[in-house]
């Protein structure tokens, strides 16, 4: 008889915990087990990768309305959901004034509390063998869902949280296990919740090769080069990922600028939305760079500009573990990433891709000695030739956690 399994994510937009997950779920043995994903909201690009074999759950109106705006959550009548969050941001203003510092992190953790009395429960679905919590916040698998083991995954370097909720430890506690996407993930949670280091297994990020590489032709290079041309002695570089703090994305034309200044002719072009966007434009004009950093916008398939670029540069302030990264690196391009806490854990540097600094100067400094290496960079994109970057056997892990 087939285990059964049930898995929760917000929704399939395009961003790195989402890949993860369509990884996961086109690594699993369907003969073996029994898929209900939970979406709160049936929306995003990566839907249609979602495999046949998968029992999409129907779409609950309170869960889809739990990120919306405010005014539309009221207009299609969830008052008690909305009245709930209006408590949260209450209480969230009073811990930020009995915790100075503590950044907009533990909002997260108080609006889940707040509102989790008023989600539906999930146990008409019926008694699974596993539950699992692939995206905080975790509150809603671990309540509202009957299962005899339950997981939850971590995709945050708390190494970057200024602050977190004195209560979370609580709700990380109630799980059977806590899968870490990496070794440094693991190390920085540890720091923060000591208790919990017995709960920890290592399940790096799933990625189908067949997958990434197949929709990286599913553009010509006509149709590529349009957004992103070929120019003799210009060097294109690429980004990928959501427009916010994390990313640093708002201090790419000034390393761009130091970049040009010193004598590199380079385009560097941002794939991705998000909040921060009208502040990354401003500092495109702020820098003049308006000829050399482009910002493409939202891609539902990112991987043909990954693929025809020069080399992929991950500028971010933070990561667990770089989706986007992996994904470059299966593609087969150079890879220069900032030296956030986790960047050992994705790149050898110096062998599969080169790790600068994160301070602009130093940055700026450090990609344009890798780019004028060519050599270099062909030596990298050949050991890159010779490793498996998609960690498909990782599913294994199911196996165990059900033995």
């Amino acid at each position: 008889m087939k285990k059964r399994i049930f898995i929760a994510i917000h929704y399939l937009e395009i961003g790195g915990a989402e890949t993860s997950l369509i990884g996961l779920l086109q690594s699993i043995d369907y003969s073996r087990y029994e898929v209900d994903l939970f979406l709160y909201s049936h929306r995003g690009e990566l839907m249609e990768f979602v495999p046949s074999q998968v029992n999409l759950l129907p779409e609950d109106g309170t869960y889809a309305h739990y990120e919306e705006p405010l005014v539309k959550t009221m207009v299609h009548g969830y008052f008690s959901l909305a009245a709930r969050r209006l408590w949260a941001k209450v209480k969230f203003r009073s811990y930020v004034r009995s915790h100075p510092g503590c950044g907009s992190y533990p909002l997260h953790h108080i609006l889940a509390e707040c509102v989790l009395p008023t989600m539906p429960s999930l146990r008409k679905y019926g008694k699974y063998d596993l539950a699992i919590s692939f995206l905080q916040p975790h509150n809603f698998v671990l309540e509202k869902v009957d299962a005899a083991k339950k997981i939850c995954w971590i995709h945050t370097d708390y190494s970057s949280i200024s602050a977190v909720h004195q209560d979370e430890g609580r709700i990380w506690g109630g799980y059977d296990h806590i899968v870490s996407i990496s070794d440094a993930v693991s190390e920085s949670f540890v720091k923060v919740f000591p208790a919990l280091k017995k709960k920890l297994i290592l399940v790096h990020n799933m990625l189908s090769a067949e997958f990434v590489k197949s929709r990286s032709e599913a553009l010509s290079q006509e149709e590529v080069e349009k957004e992103m041309p070929k120019e003799e002695g210009v060097v294109n570089l690429l980004s990928v990922g959501r427009f916010c703090e994390a990313k640093n994305y708002d201090n790419v034309p000034d390393i761009c600028r130091r970049i040009v200044e010193g004598g590199t002719r380079v385009r560097w072009y941002l794939i991705g939305y998000g909040s921060d966007e009208s502040l990354i434009r401003q500092k495109i004009r702020e820098s003049g760079m308006e000829e050399n950093v482009i910002i493409l916008g939202k891609k539902s398939n990112p991987y043909p500009y990954m693929k025809a670029c020069d080399v992929y540069v991950q500028p971010s302030r933070y990561e667990g573990n770089s989706v986007t990264v992996r994904e470059a690196q299966i593609l087969g391009r150079s890879v220069v990433i900032t030296d956030y806490s986790t960047a050992r854990s994705q790149v050898e540097d110096g062998v599969d891709g080169i790790i600068v600094p994160l301070e602009n100067k130093a940055c700026a400094e450090g990609l344009r000695a890798f780019l004028s290496n060519i050599e270099k960079i062909k030596e990298t994109e050949r050991n890159l030739s010779r490793r498996d970057y998609t960690n498909c056997r990782e599913a294994g892990f199911l196996d165990n956690i059900l033995r």
